[in-house]
């Protein structure tokens, strides 16, 4: 995947690698990874690719976006039936696709519109409302295409599998399933930054995304009411009015993007300790990430800028808010600049006074994932993605890591300089990340020598001048050893099956013996899950004649599955009692399926 290209939506791509014959289909990756050593010139809404000497590539994309094949042109003899048209699409950073229909959102209201309220009787047909057939349909169609990449890997998914998974969220997305389509794009993406041994992949958000996709075109066939909306989602989120607003800065996070799409968001507070966010996020790369922090927020008269807003306030009248808390800038909405507070004062400082287990409480069972704490900074840990800070939060170890590896951004350097301010305590914000060990993503920091200061580790740039006069060096890493839980025998087959597909469970090994193990180690359930799963690996039935008949990607699909959604519901108990918390309920497997 080459961040160069334009997005180009997953429609397109779909429909030039259908237009392919069989012949050209086969060379597809090796046309794709041929083009990507070309370089890419942009010259205003247009992406030249020099295919040779003789042979450009054109991608045209006014507003940012490649919406159609026609866009896509080439001057090669086989044109517009070439490879190369195929390759640059799948070459590119997948894109979302436009709404398909006014249909897609069931309430009819976009930003600043309003939503009439529902009466009894449009809640009672709600509730017995269900999937009609085309979308029961589209989510066979999704499940099946997922299903198919799953059974390869990501070793052997290529640009054949994934045009089939793009074409099936397009049918998902006309169908208004927009959840099930962005979830097939997400595993794509995921997909495409393994193949290309992208620094930013990861096989844990890969394997999230898989498991929600095939778990939303699963249950949806036979979900109702409320159950079938959430499965449904929507493709734009409904703004609400909410009359004026008095908000406090918190801080700002730039975004890059996988999918080509960068910028900076910023979180603030009102009188309550309600957390809003002002966000400009568009296609683009490393340089618009970091350099969006400095571009005016795009609401009312405000000229204030995402940094300066992160440390003062606004005034908001006729605000609109998504149900994420996202702030609309329609229209009618008016805003000022206003006075701040530190995270010291009221109303921040409430954020910091909920205890940590509730917080972490919150972020579990579906609210927003931000972490309030306050630390003490104890050393380092050396892991597998790099050093991570440890500190000591109310008795608790807590590892502290970068929130973003790209090396534009500035949190890997920041958290290694911190690691110079051992003990001293300080305030943060960090984002949750779920596992067995208390750990987090550290977004922002007060400042090391001012209290009443804060820093943006995405955005802004720690000196060594800034740190606490007289602290020690930066202490040495030591080595991380995790006493892991049992559970990691099967959460290990169910990553392994992402990466390396169906072939790597069939292999003879292994599976006797860790299901031994874990019921012995009282988890019973997952050596029922991880058996079935090394079961429907190598379940390849024969015919007559001994060959070896179409195995059952279905089979192998559902029990996938049920044991990712068994690991992730487990794991989530372990986050909470870790934290300190309750653990959460466990959801059975049979249940998700």
């Amino acid at each position: 995947m080459s961040p160069e290209l334009p997005p180009v939506a997953p429609s397109v791509t779909a429909e030039l690698v259908e237009a392919l014959s069989p012949r050209l289909r086969k060379r597809l990756d090796a046309g794709i990874a041929k083009l990507a050593a070309r370089p890419a010139v942009r010259d205003g809404d247009t992406v030249r690719i020099a295919v040779d000497d003789d042979t450009d590539l054109h991608l045209h994309a006014p507003d940012g976006t490649v919406t159609s094949t026609d866009a896509i042109r080439c001057g090669c003899l086989l044109a517009p039936d070439c490879l190369h048209r195929a390759a640059a699409a799948s070459a590119a950073p997948v894109a979302d696709d436009p709404p398909a229909a006014p249909a897609a959102d069931p309430t009819g209201a976009g930003e600043g519109a309003t939503a009439e309220p529902e009466g009894t009787q449009g809640a009672e047909e709600a509730e017995a409302e269900t999937a009609d057939a085309a979308q029961r349909a589209a989510a066979r169609v999704v499940f099946d295409a997922a299903a198919a990449v799953l059974e390869a890997g990501t070793a052997g998914a290529g640009a054949v599998l994934q045009a089939e998974l793009l074409r099936a969220a397009h049918t998902a997305r006309l169908a208004g399933l927009h959840r099930a389509s962005g979830a097939a794009v997400s595993v794509v993406t995921g997909v495409r930054a393994a193949r290309s041994a992208d620094p930013g992949y990861r096989l844990a958000d890969l394997t999230g995304a898989f498991r929600e996709v095939l778990g939303v075109a699963h249950r949806l066939p036979g979900a109702a009411g409320a159950e079938l909306a959430g499965l449904r989602g929507t493709a734009r989120q409904p703004y609400r009015p909410d009359g004026s607003l008095r908000l406090y800065g918190l801080f700002s996070e730039p975004v890059l993007t996988a999918t080509g799409y960068a910028g900076a968001v910023t979180w603030t507070a009102d009188a309550d300790g309600r957390l809003y966010t002002v966000s400009d996020v568009a296609p683009g790369g490393p340089g618009r990430a970091t350099g969006a922090a400095d571009r005016a927020v795009r609401m009312g008269d405000t000229s204030l800028s995402h940094r300066e807003l992160s440390r003062a306030g606004l005034a908001v009248a006729g605000a609109t808010v998504s149900p994420t808390g996202r702030l609309g800038a329609g229209a009618g909405v008016r805003a000022v600049r206003a006075s701040g507070s530190s995270w010291y004062e009221e109303p921040s400082a409430r954020l910091w006074a909920v205890p940590v287990a509730e917080q972490v409480a919150r972020a579990l069972n579906g609210g927003h994932d931000l972490l309030f704490l306050e630390v003490t900074l104890t050393g380092t840990v050396r892991e597998a993605t790099g050093d991570c800070l440890l500190v000591d939060c109310a008795g608790l170890p807590l590892r502290l890591a970068a929130a973003h590896d790209h090396p534009a951004l500035p949190h890997r350097d920041n958290l290694r300089l911190l690691a110079g301010a051992r003990g001293s305590r300080l305030r943060i914000v960090a984002r949750l990340a779920p596992g067995p060990l208390p750990r987090a993503l550290l977004l922002a920091t007060e400042h090391p020598t001012d209290p009443s200061a804060r820093v943006d580790l995405g955005l802004d740039r720690l000196q060594r001048a800034d740190l606490p006069a007289g602290t020690a060096p930066r202490p040495a890493a030591v080595a991380s050893v995790v006493d892991e839980a049992p559970l990691h025998l099967l959460r290990r087959r169910v990553q392994q099956t992402v990466s390396g597909g169906r072939r790597v469970l069939a292999l003879p090994g292994g599976g006797p013996g860790d299901s031994a193990r874990l019921r012995r180690l009282a988890l019973a359930t997952a050596g029922d899950l991880l058996d079935e799963l090394h079961a429907a690996a190598a379940d390849r039935a024969r015919d007559a004649f001994g060959r070896l008949l179409p195995a059952d990607t279905d089979r192998f699909a559902r029990a996938w599955l049920a044991a990712a959604v068994y690991t992730a519901e487990v794991e989530r108990g372990l986050c909470a009692a870790a934290w300190g918390g309750v653990p959460a309920e466990i959801t059975s497997p049979q249940s998700a399926l």
